[in-house]
């Protein structure tokens, strides 16, 4: 036998041993541990070991409640390779009761793309909790596809309505025609993420059938809904009519009794063609809030402004901004500028809040209020008044070393904090708490600085919890970076949101 064979055979029969060593180790040490990089770096030495009590030690830590930990736990128990530790898996899926954990190890099963697990998926369609149920079906779908349809179709009428939606989308994503009848029956639903999961879907999976329902209901939605109903029937049918709902009338009253939905190659030659001839800015519709060169139509929005300290320093981009008739080039003075002309403009039909962060967050009203001219005056004297703490805040304070610390303390970049305050969740560090209002579906949300302090820095984190609660909000969030940022963290933020991202320079 060779040495290079020798060495392999050995290495081959020691592995087993090894990972039966650091499971060991695990159990005895994962305990002490308080730090969540610590404990994450922990969970993650178990990977490539192919053993069922991998399983069994992670499952319990589903339910830790750190979601760096819990998706660490996720991960690992998704790369398995090998049946045992798989079959492990499934197994404690169905003998777990904790919601935490039968809905992360869903998760391992729908990334590990498990099929051997889904006799143990089926029956948790049912589960009582609607958290696992909305788990269950997107790891039905990702293992069966279009043999899941039939399951879904019964979700798509759960009394949850996030249950509800996510069947929509994972029907949606299959590409399944049953989702068209299923959509237009949702876009009713008393719920607005039930409606916008119903208009995406529809969006999605094209078909004639949805054209006179969508032109229906947009005569009735309000805000940004009608947006996605337009971009939906420009997705079905490749005209860009927005949305104009006379006009969509006009188009199907003289076109709808023969029309034919164009093919994928048509629609595509029909967007290239409207592309070339768009001017490069033009006007926005009526009924439009336009901030920072975003527009949207929601009625429903709140504003998140970052006054860490790094605001005070001023843009380096001086001829961007010379014309613009700020106070000065700080960045903060041309954020909040442009916020106050942005909120004295609006409609008194849209609803509005303002949420400035650093370390800690502060609302400027506990909920929406509606944009009249007391609320808008109110509103622009609070963003006048904002500042950069530990920028001109240390001002006049004197050389103690105690206070300037403290203000550099409170200075700081709390960006998880406000993202979830906005979500309406706990993201701590919040000296004054908004209740949290489930009509939110837009938000502006301007920094620009990395995130220095909070619950999670690492921006992967935070964009793995940003995605995680909004799942089932369906909230579009605009984000808009000035100075030194997180390019990617704050283009994919508003990506994955649906939102638009603007870098307003350095």
């Amino acid at each position: 036998m060779s040495c290079l064979s020798l060495l392999l055979t050995l290495i081959t029969f020691s592995a087993p041993f090894q990972g039966a060593d650091l499971v060991k180790d695990f159990k005895r040490y994962f305990k002490k541990y308080e730090d969540t990089a610590t404990r994450v770096e922990a969970v993650l030495a178990l990977e490539e070991i192919e053993r069922p009590e991998v399983a069994e030690v992670l499952a319990p830590i589903l339910a830790d409640g750190d979601g760096a930990v819990v998706r660490a736990c996720e991960r690992v128990l998704s790369e398995f390779r090998t049946e045992p530790p798989i079959a492990r898996v499934a197994e404690l899926l169905g003998k777990s009761k904790k919601t935490p954990v039968r809905v992360g190890l869903l998760h391992a099963i729908a990334e590990g793309g498990y099929g051997t697990a889904a006799d143990a998926v089926e029956p948790l369609l049912e589960d009582q909790r609607p958290e696992v149920r909305r788990a269950a079906l997107v790891t039905w779908a990702a293992l069966r596809g279009g043999d899941a349809v039939e399951a879904l179709l019964a979700l798509v009428e759960d009394k949850d309505d996030a249950v509800r939606s996510a069947a929509l989308d994972a029907l949606a994503g299959i590409g399944s025609p049953a989702v068209v009848p299923a959509a237009i029956a949702n876009l009713d639903h008393g719920s607005w993420p039930v409606r916008a999961s119903a208009i995406s879907a529809l969006a999605k999976v094209r078909s004639r059938d949805s054209i006179a329902p969508l032109i229906e209901r947009l005569g009735k939605e309000e805000g940004r809904l009608q947006e996605d109903i337009g971009e939906a029937l420009d997705a079905i049918t490749g005209k860009s009519l927005g949305r104009r709902l006379s006009a969509w009338e006009s188009f199907w009253e003289r076109f709808g009794d023969e029309y034919q939905i164009p093919t994928d190659e048509e629609l595509a030659a029909m967007r290239a063609s409207r592309a070339a001839s768009r001017r490069a800015y033009g006007e926005g519709e009526p009924g439009s809030v336009s901030y920072h060169g975003i527009e949207t139509p929601s009625r429903s929005i709140l504003f998140v402004i970052d006054v860490s300290g790094s605001m005070e320093q001023e843009v380096v981009d001086r001829e961007r901004y010379a014309d613009g008739g700020y106070p000065s080039f700080r960045r903060i003075d041309i954020v909040k500028t442009e916020l106050a002309r942005t909120i004295d403009h609006l409609e008194p039909y849209v609803r509005f809040n303002v949420l400035t962060f650093a370390t800690e967050l502060r609302f400027w009203k506990k909920g929406l209020v509606p944009a009249n001219p007391l609320y808008r005056s109110s509103a622009v004297e609070f963003v006048s008044k904002l500042d950069a703490i530990g920028g001109r805040s240390l001002e006049g304070r004197g050389p103690a070393a105690a206070l300037v610390a403290a203000d550099m303390a409170a200075g700081k970049t709390n960006t998880y904090g406000a993202l979830m305050a906005a979500l309406g969740v706990d993201g701590r560090r919040s000296k004054k708490k908004a209740k949290p209002d489930a009509w939110v579906d837009t938000i502006f949300f301007l920094s620009d600085g990395r995130p220095s302090v909070g619950e999670y820095i690492d921006t992967d984190d935070i964009r793995a919890e940003v995605r995680r609660e909004n799942e089932t909000r369906r909230i579009v969030i605009h984000t808009l970076a000035i100075g030194e940022f997180e390019r990617g963290f704050m283009k994919s933020l508003a990506l994955e949101s649906g939102g638009v991202y603007v870098d307003l320079g350095k």
